[in-house]
């Protein structure tokens, strides 16, 4: 690759596919525009697994030994063991703590391929970057005493379109309630939480109760779960700018995860001023403060009863519009300090290797 040195290299194996959360993180904090003034380039994308696994495991190594001023962000998939060797000029960015906290709810390539990797780097590395608070303080358990962690979480940005919806206007008393939820069909969102929540709501109500759920089949049972449900429509996966129009639908959105690392479809969810519930978690607690209603997904009873008062009387809709409004000021005011505090960081190190 013809790379200008000194400069900053973003892993982008993973990017490629259909946009998850890892992908639009690695495009919204790690582009080139987001991180000037410095250098920027990227390596070269997956396409399929094998040919990812060979730019991660060799690839992006020779890469990295073929250009000893660069700096490498591994913003996605953990990186090839072969990076400890760099550790002084390589930065992980931590989604969360999946990979070694929850090995029950990883597929086999996660287990056997990207867990290994993750411990590695864990060890190795000096720099890791992190998305929340909350994920900051568990990766600290893991790394070593001399590593530095820095918070770069991502700012709250309208990137669906939400803030400006049109919304139908329908009986308080009449027709189904929708209940919207956005993330992969995999064990760790506990969709099945989510079912026992919509049946207590619809006997607790005596309306029909609509769960909707954006999001790519993954592994496990849940996608079976989900499709032997009445009043359950799963979309799979939807391309970005058609997510307004179902969103516009929903009276309220959901999250029943065991954990998360941040829950950024939540913030962006309060874009559409839709009341949010999410489990009484710290990540949610910090991401979140004051300004949505947390459960006890185990307790589907009380969620529905919690649920059902948040959703009585006609300014439900206002009131979570402004509290969501506040909240993602707030937050967006934590992710610029960061962005700022990340690139202090990164042109030193950048400065460190122009002079070796």
């Amino acid at each position: 690759m013809a790379w200008t040195e000194p400069c900053v290299v973003i892993d982008r194996t993973h990017l490629g596919r259909r946009a998850s959360g890892m992908e639009r993180i690695t495009r919204d904090l790690f582009s080139p525009e987001t991180l000037k003034p410095l250098r920027v380039q990227g390596s070269r994308f997956g396409a399929g697994r094998l040919t990812t696994m060979l730019r991660q495991v060799v690839l992006n190594p020779l890469d990295a030994l073929r250009h000893p001023r660069t700096v490498w962000i591994f913003s996605g998939f953990p990186p090839s063991p072969a990076f400890c060797r760099l550790a002084h000029r390589s930065v992980l960015y931590v989604h969360d703590l999946f990979l070694i906290e929850r090995a029950a709810d990883l597929n086999r390539a996660g287990r056997y391929y990207m867990a290994p990797s993750f411990r590695a780097a864990l060890r190795r590395f000096r720099w890791f970057l992190a998305n929340s608070a909350t994920t900051a303080e568990r990766l600290r358990r893991h790394i070593g005493p001399s590593a530095s962690v820095l918070l770069y979480r991502p700012p709250a940005r309208d990137t669906l379109g939400l803030a400006d919806l049109a919304r139908p206007r329908r009986d308080a008393a009449a027709g189904p309630l929708k209940i919207g939820m956005i993330g992969t069909v995999e064990p760790r969102k506990n969709y099945g939480a989510a079912l026992a929540i919509r049946a207590a709501l619809a006997a607790r109500t005596g309306r029909p109760v609509e769960l909707h759920v954006i999001g790519r089949k993954g592994w496990g049972p849940d996608a079976a779960l989900l499709a032997q449900e009445r009043d359950v429509h799963t979309h799979g996966f939807v391309e970005d700018q058609a997510v307004p129009g179902l969103v516009a639908e929903w009276d309220l959105f959901l999250s029943t995860s065991h954990d998360e690392g941040l829950g950024l479809p939540l913030l962006e969810a309060q874009h559409a001023g839709l009341p949010i519930v999410a489990p009484d978690i710290p990540v949610f607690r910090e991401v979140l403060g004051e300004s949505a209603t947390l459960i006890n997904p185990a307790a589907p009873d009380e969620a529905a009863e919690r649920i059902e008062v948040i959703l009585r009387g006609p300014d439900a809709r206002d009131r979570a519009r402004e509290a969501g409004r506040l909240n993602i000021a707030r937050w967006n005011r934590l992710a610029a300090d960061d962005h700022a505090a990340v690139l202090d960081l990164l042109s030193t190190l950048l400065a460190t290797l122009d002079k070796a």
